[in-house]
């Protein structure tokens, strides 16, 4: 049995007319389990971490943590949050600004009637392990970000809670606190073992912390696998823009050959081993790193697609160069959508520290770099690994 399972879980907000945040989500996270959810804004993940906290409750499903039902819309079940076993990190600290670090901390203790374990010394030992016992007589107002999150995530872990749910915590520090404190985080949970729903819109965030992921669209799940399986293999077009796949390229295969975009294709052929559907098109997702490119004339490296291209503008971006460009036709004029390249400055790739708006550049990717997928962004059929969408989550 997963420690914790929503079944059906379906939360609808009244209006005119009524708006459907999540659609019929099952999720199962076995215990000890960092799972992340991850989308974009609107995407239902909030709502979703809501509802497993009590704080919302959903409109139908069922949910269960630890084998006990704490919702269950058909039985008229709905445990409140302070009889639900969990801690909670939220994305703007929450503490409170007129109590020391010490009582915000040992908050949760008082709120649940475990005034003796204050007395045992959970509150000195959980700052301890989250490296703030030096703070504890101090307040909100005198402690920096990365402080105060430290001080939200032991008010979240002192209670010894069966989940920790965190919404978006790290969204509010800055780039450099963000990644030390998400390695801190990391070595806190393998050091403690908790369960944990992760919140967040950082792909990054997703990669380094989760056990496994799950991509969220319009109240649903895309994509539910671990963090290499979802970065390597995306199971829709979605999925794959989400984690990087910035750049779509649109082929077409007629009878003069391969076309991508209006523009001609020379060398490798973009997926011989790909089916195109009855539309005789195909959408090829690549990362900017994986788009290599070459001075006019010459062939960007063995075994590529190659296209035309011209520099639309190129940033410095310390060893490597960010260019967008975009691709010629025949008669030289731009075509389709712009791509993202990010080229090193080092070995082959220094000439680009030189690169200039209209500069005309050659463009290759090799095939086995990019994802495939037909009209509909699902994986095409007889991609190079063969992968399919999976079954919905708890299927």
């Amino acid at each position: 049995m997963s420690y914790v399972s929503a079944e059906g879980l379906t939360k609808t907000f009244k209006g005119r007319p009524p708006v459907t945040v999540i659609d019929g989500l099952g999720l199962e996270i076995e215990e000890g389990e960092f799972l992340v959810l991850l989308g974009p804004s609107g995407c239902g993940k909030t709502t979703t971490l809501r509802c497993l906290a009590g704080l919302e409750s959903p409109t139908a499903g069922r949910i269960s943590l630890g084998g006990r039902t704490v919702f269950d819309a058909a039985n008229r079940i709905n445990r409140p949050p302070d009889k639900r076993s969990i801690g909670m990190v939220f994305q703007s600290y929450a503490l409170w600004p007129h109590m020391s670090v010490r009582a915000n901390i040992a908050y949760p203790l008082k709120a649940r009637g475990l005034k003796d374990k204050i007395k045992e010394g959970w509150v000195e030992e959980t700052a301890r392990l989250v490296d703030c016992e030096a703070l504890l007589d101090r307040h909100p107002a005198q402690l920096s970000g990365g402080q105060q999150q430290r001080v939200a995530l032991a008010r979240g872990l002192v209670a010894r809670p069966d989940l920790v749910l965190f919404d978006e915590p790290l969204s509010n520090l800055d780039a450099r606190l963000r990644d030390s404190v998400r390695a801190y985080l990391h070595e806190l949970h393998a050091k403690l073992g908790f369960t944990a729903v992760f919140v967040t819109h950082d792909q990054s965030e997703a990669l380094a912390l989760g056990d496994r992921l799950a991509i969220m669209r319009a109240g649903e799940i895309d994509q539910f696998d671990t963090p290499r399986q979802v970065f390597e293999k995306p199971a829709t077009e979605y999925v794959a823009d989400f984690v990087g796949m910035a750049n779509r390229l649109l082929f077409e295969r007629g009878a003069d050959g391969w076309t991508c975009q209006g523009a001609p294709v020379a060398g490798a052929p973009p997926a011989a081993r790909c089916s195109l559907g009855a539309s005789g098109r195909l959408v090829a997702r690549l990362r900017p790193e994986d788009v290599h490119i070459a001075p006019a004339g010459e062939v960007p490296g063995d075994g590529m697609t190659l296209l035309k291209g011209r520099v639309l503008e190129s940033g410095y971006g310390g060893r490597h160069i960010d260019a967008t460009l975009t691709l010629e036709d025949r008669d030289g004029a731009a075509a389709g959508d712009r791509l993202h390249v990010r080229v090193p400055l080092a070995g082959p790739g220094g000439w680009a520290g030189e690169l200039a708006a209209g500069q005309k550049v050659a463009v290759g990717f090799r095939p086995a770099d990019a994802r495939f997928f037909d009209d509909d962004g699902e994986p095409s059929a007889a991609s190079s690994d063969g992968g399919a969408r999976p079954a919905p989550v708890g299927a």
